[in-house]
């Protein structure tokens, strides 16, 4: 079976929703393609095909050949795409302050006519109508052929090939209108007397104010993706490394894992690594959104991008470039930033049929006034065509969903949420149910050794030394703590022969010839030990809520071993703030059912699934989703079913990587109020996109009516092109404003919020 393989390209030309539809019609068709994400904010397109099938290059061609210049995108595309929405930005400017000011003219000349007849006939008695129409002529031909030559070098060839867009309506309008003018002015016995007027400052107008709009939205495209920006920006160029004893600085693309780097007193780590020597407190805010910085010394791992305090490091490079950390994070966000939410289906769908809707309404328009409009019918129907064609262009459509994924994801990002897939931002919203595991998510997940309880006839160093040289051979961080607490104790650790482990049950082995078994009590059973003896302690340990192992020594039970596992301080305030947003959380965890209802307890939780195996998380999560959409919060390496398994995962960032690859969402912080936070930030991005919906389809549903004039009959009111073209102007930069505002959007819950406001909801 072949492999799948996706390619991300740069893509030109795309101006409204309608060139999305065009330009993944086309990657589409292009054999062994499997999927395709268009993005109009980003201006990229995510192809997914299957390997051997095609190429990238054969890709991007497919999109070049239907009128939309792509390109493989380089690791620079973002730094390149922010920097090419300034320059269009400037171009925009230009051309738009020259096109206002030649249409400054033709406005004075044409509507101070209209407006005082005073002025009027000033210019009968000074220019004559004539020579005033001459000079609008030449005006607002340089404007149509100069700044506004784009809508025709575009729209024009993508009228001729059928597929119409934005560009193709404002070339019909303003077209429309110049040619009715030059008419009436070089050939004025083609037109009745009753209809003979110009147009040219509608058409100069109407480019200058579309012209203000790409301006102003290249320069909001451009902030859109500032948090990509800001993330690029803290990774470091250079790095100063020891070569042969002595420190050089290289350039960061020429480091090696295992260089020894130095970092000096307020710059920022360039790589991954761990510290080999000094000493230093490390603002680590850009990766966890905390504050106050952390204490690093030897054996302390550090990531690239965060900034040393006031002491000296120096650290052994374990991963470098694309392999760092906040490489990977770039890659996540902009991954995201790409995705195509369920949302953007329906939005696809409408816009697909929308320009030619548009035009055949336009054409109904002008028939309609020729048929039925009053004197001067050809006049009206002209003004009426053409609102219809301005107002109607899909801009706002096409930026209503990509620039709020955009925004948003980077908003989350830089609190330390990542969405690993795009989709998950919308599933998000909409969950009913928090699940948790509960150690190293509700829990430390480090415990420590706080309880042995021994049965007559056996010492407690001896039990110790026993049970800790077995559990040595485990990485379990029970296990772990067994060992620490029996070192504590003075307790030596001995060889080991015959290990095993039995995931969910406990571990054996022997040692100096005894046989050792610690477990739970279903181990205890499969050995045909009898428990007895100690099982009301471990149902007092249990209820207690320690986490309580049995063990056995010789086919005899010696001890129950009990540790705990002390609840993070801020996870009851961040379970008290997901229910205040409405969410019920429930707790799954493998502990007996008395320990896991003693931290349920402690940390507010009502809803306990314990005694639960790895493999049983995702039936647990199975029984969950009976009652609505499920969200499950893990860290380990047995939570990557479940975390796969939810409608979202969501992987704690001090977790394992096997956890990390398998989640949805990613929480650079350890602890759950990034899970408070990620659901802020996910209906707050999904309320921010109905909002523009709304707005855009409320917006042509409302106008396209008033241009076409739906309102002359009872208030003689007909929509001038000039302000079809300003509302069609305003609409896109609402969308992109509105987008905007997340870059306000607040944490829920940081270092700073007291549990009673914990649920506080986000400000945006």
């Amino acid at each position: 079976m072949s492999q799948s393989i996706s390619v991300s390209l740069t893509v030109e030309g795309m101006s409204c929703a309608s060139c999305v539809g065009r330009v993944d019609r086309a990657l589409q068709a292009v054999p062994g393609v499997q999927s395709v994400a268009v993005n109009l904010a980003a201006e990229t397109a995510t192809v997914t095909y299957a390997e051997g099938a095609t190429t990238p290059q054969a890709i991007a061609a497919a999109s070049t050949d239907a009128g939309y210049a792509a390109q493989i995108a380089q690791a620079t595309a973002s730094q390149d795409r922010a920097a090419r929405k300034i320059e269009e930005a400037h171009a925009q400017s230009r051309r738009m302050l020259f096109a206002a000011a030649l249409a400054l003219p033709v406005i004075v000349l044409e509507m101070g006519a209209h407006m005082i007849p005073a002025f009027h006939m000033l210019i009968e008695r000074s220019i004559g109508t004539q020579t005033s129409w001459l000079i609008q002529f030449a005006l607002t031909t340089v404007i149509l052929f100069g700044p506004g030559r784009q809508f025709f070098a575009k729209g024009v060839p993508a009228l001729a090939k059928g597929a119409p867009d934005m560009n193709s309506l404002v070339a019909l309008g303003t077209g429309a209108a110049w040619s009715y003018s030059v008419v009436a002015t070089f050939i004025p016995a083609l037109l009745p007397d009753g209809v003979r007027a110009v147009y040219f400052e509608a058409a100069a107008v109407i480019v200058v104010l579309i012209l203000l709009g790409r301006w102003l939205e290249a320069g909001a495209k451009g902030r859109t993706g500032a948090a990509i920006q800001t993330l690029m920006g803290l990774q470091v160029r250079t790095a100063r490394v020891l070569r042969e004893g002595e420190p050089v600085d290289v350039d960061i693309d020429a480091l090696r894992v295992g260089d020894i780097v130095m970092v000096r007193p307020g710059e920022r780590i360039p790589v991954d690594g761990v510290v080999t020597d000094g000493n230093s407190n490390v603002d680590e805010s850009m990766m966890t959104g905390e504050p106050l910085a952390v204490t690093k010394s030897d054996g302390d791992t550090v990531t690239g991008g965060t900034v040393n305090g006031t002491g000296s490091l120096t650290l052994r490079a374990t991963r470098i470039g694309a392999d760092t950390t906040l490489a990977q994070i770039i890659r996540m966000v902009e991954d995201a930033q790409g995705a195509k939410l369920p949302i953007q289906g329906m939005v696809d769908r409408v816009t697909m049929w929308f320009v030619p809707a548009v035009l055949g309404l336009a054409l109904l328009t002008v028939v309609t006034w020729l048929v039925v409009g009053p004197d001067p019918a050809l006049t009206l129907a002209l003004v009426a065509g053409v609102s219809v064609l301005i107002i109607a262009c899909p801009c706002a459509m096409g930026l209503a969903t990509p620039t709020s994924i955009m925004v948003g994801t980077g908003r989350g990002a830089e609190m330390g949420v990542l969405f690993r897939k795009g989709d998950a931002l919308q599933e998000l919203s909409d969950v009913q149910i928090v699940a948790l595991d509960k150690t190293g998510t509700v829990t430390a997940g480090a415990p420590t050794l706080t309880d042995v309880v021994l049965v007559d006839g056996f010492e407690r160093g001896e039990v110790l030394r026993l049970v800790a040289s077995v559990e040595d051979q485990s990485e379990h961080p029970i296990a772990e703590a067994i060992v620490r607490g029996a070192r504590a104790e003075g307790a030596a650790i001995g060889p080991v022969t015959a290990f095993t482990s039995v995931t969910g049950f406990g571990v054996s082995g022997n040692v100096e010839g005894r046989n050792v078994v610690i477990g739970a009590d279903r181990l205890m059973a499969r050995h045909s030990v009898d428990i007895g003896p100690l099982a009301q302690s471990e149902g007092m340990l249990a209820a207690r809520g320690r986490t309580a192992l049995f063990a056995a020594i010789d086919g005899q039970i010696a001890a129950v071993i009990a540790v705990a596992d002390p609840v993070k301080p801020t996870s009851a305030a961040a379970i008290a703030a997901l229910q205040a947003q409405g969410l019920a959380v429930a707790m799954i965890s493998g502990d007996k059912e008395e320990t896991a209802q003693a931290i349920a307890r402690e940390v507010g939780i009502d809803h306990v699934i314990a005694g639960v195996l790895p493999d049983g998380k995702v039936a647990a999560l199975d029984q969950l989703r009976a009652d609505g959409k499920v969200v499950f919060v893990g860290d380990g390496i047995n939570d990557a079913p479940a975390l796969a398994h939810a409608d979202v995962g969501i992987a704690i960032g001090t977790g394992t990587d096997v956890a990390i690859e398998s989640a949805d969402v990613v929480l650079m912080s350890g602890d759950l109020r990034g899970v408070v936070n990620a659901a802020s930030v996910s209906r707050a991005t999904m309320r921010n996109i109905r909002q523009n919906l709304v707005w855009a389809f409320g917006y042509n549903a409302a106008l396209i009516p008033v241009a076409a004039g739906v309102l002359y009959p009872a208030f003689g009111l007909l929509l001038s092109p000039m302000f079809a073209a300003g509302a069609m102007a305003l609409s896109s930069v609402s969308v992109l404003s509105n987008a905007l505002r997340l870059r306000r959007l607040h944490p829920v819950m940081d270092e700073q919020t007291p549990p009673q406001t914990g649920a506080a909801q986000p400000a945006e």
